[in-house]
């Protein structure tokens, strides 16, 4: 689902080297631990190599398969791992039959307990549905839920295709493209959401529906970016792009923070001139690693084409290490993984905000102090990463009638993702606290500055962020008017609570 803290700590790497359903009642009751032992013994009974339990191999292996520390411990009551959509409507129908709380994963890279693993309940786990495969005129990649990444990329490679998709190898497919995703790419063809020419979707009344501009505008607007509100997504139809053998060019560049300046104003003049060659895709990352604050920029291009002129302002400042050549995409997103361990805490926070020089050495000045009181905690690596939501990148949001994020600026944004990993829970509440002081501030001097922009990017926004009203009030009126129509008992709202509701926060949620 959320890929910059890779992005972010590139620099480490550049410096370290179907069930019948009974009429159930309208309000939605919370689960017991007798619910969900109803509902795991029902679908063992159907299922009973694919439900797993506390006890077992299979389930330990799930639990410690998690990114985030946060995640791996909240235990479910059982996994349940469907291979097929009927298999998924089955799930379905016995959570409602039972009224067991659930959660839905596909890549499992979430920051915050309950986002795709149920404490206590049915945790559904996505990764049999693994199919990658291609139509009979390789225009379109039907690419299973429970794919990460990774292994889209590498099955189109040999047919010289990509799709829009993830930047880090590991995450799944579900998550990033639900609620946005961000591509290498993005610039030339737009977000992930912006490129689904069909979604396989299994409703809350377990009905499997294919979802497009055609069958159903009012649903596949809404998939586009309102998250697992509306169903459970269990194959995507991507549209295709050529990338012969793969290849690509990209890789970091490492910095001391005597230049932050330089950096700073480099990364300005690129969102502001993108436009220029849509090829380039451009993050720029401060982190604090080994008693220092260092910044990185990853530079990634659609062409193997190597030093691309548009990034001459960042190869002409003095750098520690660069790692940019020929790639393929595929192997891009496992460097950028390398760095992005598992079994960490972990949080995520973001912000948008206009693009503007003053405003990005504000942030970083204000990431910095308020980062320096929890310095100190153990195994901590905090970072500060900045991209440009371009131009490009918001005309492309209209095509296919729109998608759901509210994004109307016709000015290039910053789009703002704290990202902090640390070993001890005793030190959560003061790092929660770093982090959503740098939100207040800077968020308060956008608007004291003119420069404040309302979004809230689902993939890297934390449990405590109310995302979806963020798209504004009539987009918000939408994505509520299709939860009524698809989901008149609210199954998304109150079974399924733990990750991005449409009328709170996750941590408001439990």
């Amino acid at each position: 689902m959320v890929l910059s803290v890779s992005l972010a700590l590139s620099l480490r790497l550049a410096l370290l080297s179907a069930l019948r359903v009974r009429a159930v009642d309208p309000i939605i009751r919370p689960a017991s631990n007798h619910s969900c032992f109803s509902a795991c013994s029902l679908l063992a009974e159907r299922f009973p190599s694919q439900v797993h339990s506390s006890g077992t191999p299979l389930y330990a292996a799930f639990e410690g398969s998690f990114w985030s520390l946060q995640q791996a411990e909240t235990p479910p009551y059982c996994v349940f791992r469907p291979e097929s959509a009927p298999e998924v409507s089955a799930a379905i129908r016995t959570a409602r039959q039972t009224q067991c709380l659930f959660a839905v994963r596909s890549g499992g890279h979430a920051a915050f307990s309950g986002a795709s693993n149920a404490p206590n309940g049915l945790t559904i786990d996505l990764r049999g549905l693994n199919e990658v495969a291609l139509s009979d005129d390789n225009t379109i990649a039907h690419i299973g839920t429970g794919n990460t990444w990774y292994e889209v990329y590498s099955t189109l490679q040999p047919s010289n295709l990509a799709v829009i998709g993830g930047r880090v190898a590991a995450i799944g497919v579900g998550g990033l493209t639900t609620g946005g995703g961000i591509s290498f790419f993005s610039n030339l063809h737009g977000w992930a959401c912006d490129n689904v020419q069909n979604y396989e979707v299994v409703t809350a009344s377990g009905d499997i529906l294919q979802v497009n501009i055609s069958s159903c505008p009012d649903l596949y607007y809404a998939l586009r970016g309102g998250g697992p509100n509306f169903g459970i997504v269990t194959r995507f139809d991507l549209f295709t792009y050529p990338l012969p053998q793969g290849l690509m060019w990209g890789g970091t560049l490492a910095y001391l923070m005597n230049y932050s300046s330089s950096i700073l104003a480099a990364f300005t003049d690129f969102g502001m001139n993108v436009q220029s060659d849509p090829n380039a895709a451009l993050i720029v990352a401060y982190a604090y690693y080994g008693g220092q604050y260092l910044a990185s920029v990853d530079l990634e291009y659609a062409k193997p084409s190597a030093d691309p002129t548009i990034f001459n302002s960042f190869k002409a400042i003095p750098w520690l290490q660069d790692s940019t050549g020929i790639k393929t995409l595929a192997n891009i997103t496992l460097e950028f993984n390398a760095s992005n361990p598992s079994g960490l805490r972990e949080t995520y926070w973001t912000a948008t905000y206009q693009l503007n020089y003053t405003m990005a050495s504000y942030i970083i000045d204000i990431f910095i102090e308020e980062t320096n009181p929890v310095a100190n905690a153990t195994g901590i690596l905090p970072a500060c990463v900045l991209q440009v939501i371009t131009t490009d990148q918001l005309s492309q949001m209209s095509k296919y009638g729109g998608n759901a994020l509210g994004l109307s600026s016709t000015q290039p944004l910053i789009l703002l993702n704290l990202a902090y990993m640390w070993e001890n829970v005793e030190d959560d509440k003061r790092i929660i606290q770093a982090c959503q002081n740098i939100i207040k501030r800077t968020v308060a001097k956008s608007r004291e500055w003119g420069l404040a922009e309302d979004y809230l990017y689902m993939n890297y926004a934390s449990q405590f962020q109310d995302v979806v009203p963020s798209y504004g009030k009539e987009n918000h009126e939408k994505l509520l008017d299709v939860a009524r129509k698809y989901d008149p008992e609210g199954v998304f709202q109150k079974l399924q609570p733990g990750y991005f509701k449409l009328n709170r926060n996750p941590k408001s949620s439990r």
